[in-house]
């Protein structure tokens, strides 16, 4: 008898991918007697790197098959769009391969459903023909999904704060060159048999309750589900200098992998800490590579610092980081893993949004979660060294930041009671499973 199986499409990346690993692992910690399937597309100009179940740790009755790249617009199109947007450009592009594989999976294994990345919107248009019921997986709040659904662009949307154009992601600008096609995003998923949110209720309870009361897919709030990257060491040693510090002592900064500064910006950056006479721990990415951290720093500055704070390069583990007893604070750039993973160590926030839905999430973080200090920046999206000093300062040691610290205090109470037994979120993922079963 063919197993129950479960079409998982995660967006071009890695990011993407790990996400909808998550999700196939939570559906068969609870619900064992699924398969899941996950089509993974490739890049363009890439070469596909063979992945198993092996790659992510998983259980074998996660499956993997590979969607070939397609060849990118003539004149190069793909490569102006910013990296997190890729799979917007592709997603039309790559229907008839991933047409063809839905087909073969489907002769194969009693399919169920589909679950899409929101980004893979016109995926719909191939499930529809082969009638699969599918369900778009939203990565992000349920907040961004909000804004996203509104389809009119106002900034007055239920349950979420007064808007302002500055707080809106930057496709919703109608003046956009994407603009139409998170238009289309928006309709594609009112359209869905449902959507899937990693959230949960304690967090953005008014604008989920706000989309449930609305005219739409039923919606499925069964976060957190923390999208960590596995079998990458702490080859600069963070976590050794980190046994070293007092607890609660260090403000860990990090801005996400596309998060990178100019130089006169990073100098701005190790001024203020510098100021601020707090520890820190900072994860520096810049514009260039082939400088030296210290030709990118103010002179002197990490000889001055070397008993306070450490700076490494591009990356470090950042999940380990936050669950460390000695990290008391984290400068986000707002990213929504990085926030849940924030949320779920308890670790309070200074909010640094870069790009994306970023800025919304700011809002989200300071004004509803009150769980982060807002940063203030020029037109130009430059912060002093002084205005980041004060913050990381008030963070650390005022009032308010110890009502932030009790805030996100509660809501790491709250995640972990949304994902045991009887909690919203493995209640909204018994609703769905039961979804699934019926068809």
């Amino acid at each position: 008898m063919m197993k129950n199986t479960i079409v998982l499409y995660p967006a071009i990346g890695r990011g993407h991918l790990l996400s909808m690993v998550e999700l196939g692992k939570h559906i068969l910690t609870h619900y064992p007697s699924f398969s899941i399937t996950i089509l993974v597309p490739t890049p363009p100009n890439t070469t596909i790197t063979k992945i198993d179940h092996t790659t992510f740790n998983c259980d074998s009755s996660i499956t993997f098959h590979h969607i070939p790249a397609v060849s990118p617009h003539e004149g190069g199109g793909d490569t102006a769009l910013p990296p997190h947007l890729l799979s917007i450009e592709l997603s039309p592009r790559s229907n008839q391969n991933f047409h063809y594989i839905l087909k073969s999976i489907s002769n194969t294994s009693n399919l169920k459903a589909i679950v899409i990345d929101f980004m893979n919107y016109s995926a719909p248009n191939v499930t529809a023909t082969l009638g699969i019921p599918t369900f778009f997986y939203f990565t992000s709040g349920a907040s961004s999904l909000a804004v996203l659904l509104r389809r009119n662009g106002l900034l007055t949307v239920p349950g979420l704060p007064q808007l302002s154009k500055s707080d809106m992601p930057e496709p919703c600008d109608p003046s956009h060159p994407i603009h139409h096609v998170f238009l289309d995003i928006g309709r594609s998923m009112r359209q869905g048999s449902g959507i899937i949110i990693n959230t949960f209720d304690a967090i953005e309870s008014k604008v989920i309750e706000a989309l449930k009361e609305e005219t739409m897919p039923p919606v499925f709030c069964i976060g957190p589900m923390l999208s960590i990257p596995c079998g990458e060491d702490d080859k600069d040693g963070c976590l050794s200098w980190l046994d070293s510090q007092p607890s609660q002592s260090v403000v860990f900064l990090s801005f996400g992998s596309h998060g990178k500064f100019s130089k006169v910006q990073l100098k701005e950056i190790a001024i203020g800490l510098e100021k601020s006479g707090e520890r820190f721990l900072w994860v520096v990415r810049s514009d260039s590579d082939e400088e030296s951290l210290e030709e990118l720093l103010t002179k002197g500055f990490l000889e001055r610092t070397k008993e306070m704070g450490m700076v490494v390069r591009n990356w470090a583990p950042q999940a380990k980081i936050l669950s460390h007893d000695s990290v008391g604070g984290f400068v986000t750039h707002c990213g929504w893993n990085s926030v849940l993973e924030a949320v779920c160590e308890g670790v309070p926030m200074v909010a640094w949004p870069l790009y994306a839905e970023q800025r919304l999430n700011k809002v989200v973080m300071v004004q509803e979660m009150k769980v982060a200090l807002a940063l203030e920046k020029t037109n130009d999206g430059f912060v002093s060294a002084s205005e980041l000093g004060e913050r990381v300062k008030e963070l650390m040691d005022s009032k308010e930041g110890k009502e932030i610290r009790k805030n996100i205090f509660n809501m790491k109470i709250s995640a972990k009671e949304a994902k045991i037994e009887g909690g919203s979120s493995l209640v909204a993922l018994g609703r769905l499973v039961h979804l699934w079963k019926e068809y």
